[in-house]
């Protein structure tokens, strides 16, 4: 199915004396279902002002209400990747098509796109950004590819032994870490593609799913489907220690100000560990697997979503449960904490959830949530 792609802007105008205004809402679809035609990519005719005898003032744009969709853009299949979003506002996203796609943050539309060699499962990893523009993203092509932000342009890519879901992370000196269903972890050079040292994980039937998270030592963690948690050296690849969880690790590692690693598990747990030495310093058990990747509040909060259908705030550093709430189906998804404190997470339920807390934004640490930052960058602080 070739992609449709469609941009919707919505327009107000605000009439004197035409009496209250009416906001639009949006119409409801059923995007797995029906798919919209495609558009002409003519802009809608703006309606124009009746003429009266008295004079009126020209008409003025009225500000988008919130909760109006500004603009949607279809691909050709499922969209599971998270998106990123550069400086200059561009919306970097995988589809199941097996294509990454550059967008508009503002109009929606297309800037380009990229075909990846897998258009069966296509892109599941979620882009990560680095400080030059470049875009690393992996695909079930078993590859990972370097793409110029401004044209798409593939700089390189890096073939590993098995399809890449896990979402590339960057060092403070470019370096660029993911993990593949080989069961490994590679250490690729961010400007060349080369291989600078590859770790492999114990046996298991999907190897790394998990997104690694780097802290503030370079040292990088990312979880296995062999169910451990691993701390590996930045410049060697040697591993410094692993942690052995109760369940597979699909669950990206986030890391707090004083360098505790918290991850989930398919035990149904999530776990704070200490991260030089590997000890666990304490475990909460949930009433379900945890796949959800957890992320850190400004208070020191950790919130984590379970398949028991609850999201949980925890304090950080004795695991004792502040609240949890509960949403329609499992949560998965990973949780975003906005600038405000609000925390955002998805559930199985088909709704996402805008939840107040009393964080005051996200923490100011090396990885306070999965892709580093609420615009899932993917990339370390410069040191």
């Amino acid at each position: 199915m070739k992609p449709t792609f469609i941009a919707l802007l919505a327009l107000c105008l605000c009439l004197a004396g035409c009496g209250k205004k009416e906001p639009v809402q949006p119409s409801a679809s059923n995007t797995e279902e029906t798919k919209p035609e495609k558009e002409t990519g003519k802009e809608a005719t703006q309606p124009t002002t009746p003429k009266t005898e008295a004079t009126k003032p020209e008409p003025t744009k009225a500000k988008a209400t919130a909760g109006i969709k500004l603009w949607e853009f279809e691909t050709g299949n499922w969209v599971t990747s998270y998106p990123a979003i550069g400086s200059d506002g561009t919306v970097y996203v995988g589809s199941f098509d097996g294509k990454v796609y550059a967008i508009n943050g503002k109009s929606g539309d297309k800037l380009w796109e990229f075909e990846t060699g897998d258009s069966l499962y296509g892109v599941s990893s979620s882009p990560a950004i680095g400080s030059d523009g470049t875009v690393y993203v992996g695909s079930q092509d078993k590859k990972l590819y370097a793409l110029s932000g401004k044209s798409g342009n593939k700089l390189w890519e890096f073939e590993t032994g098995g399809d890449v879901e896990s979402s590339p992370a960057i060092g403070s000196d470019g370096m660029v870490y993911v993990g593949s269903w080989d069961k490994k972890l590679y250490a690729i050079n961010g400007k060349s593609g080369v291989k600078l040292w590859e770790f492999e994980t114990g046996e298991s039937a999907y190897g790394v799913y998990s997104s690694p998270a780097i802290g503030s030592d370079g040292t990088v963690y990312v979880g296995s489907v062999d169910k451990k948690l691993y701390a590996i050296n930045p410049k060697s690849g040697v591993k410094l220690w692993e942690f052995e969880t109760g369940g597979d690790v699909y669950s990206s590692p986030t890391i707090g100000s004083d360098g505790t690693v918290y991850v989930g598990s398919w035990d149904k747990k999530l776990y704070a560990i200490n991260g030089k030495s590997g000890v666990k310093l304490w475990e909460f058990e949930t009433g379900n697997l945890v796949t959800s990747s957890p992320a850190i509040g400004s208070d020191g909060t950790v919130y984590v979503g379970s398949n028991d259908k609850k999201l949980y705030a925890i304090n950080g550093k004795s695991g004792v449960k502040l609240w949890e709430f509960e949403t329609g189906g499992d949560v998965s998804s990973s949780p975003a904490i906005g600038s405000d404190g609000t925390v955002y997470v998805g559930s199985q339920d088909n709704k996402l959830y805008a939840i107040k807390t009393d964080s005051k934004g996200p923490a100011k640490n090396p990885w306070p949530m999965r892709g580093q930052n609420a615009r899932h960058t993917g990339r370390a602080l410069k040191k």
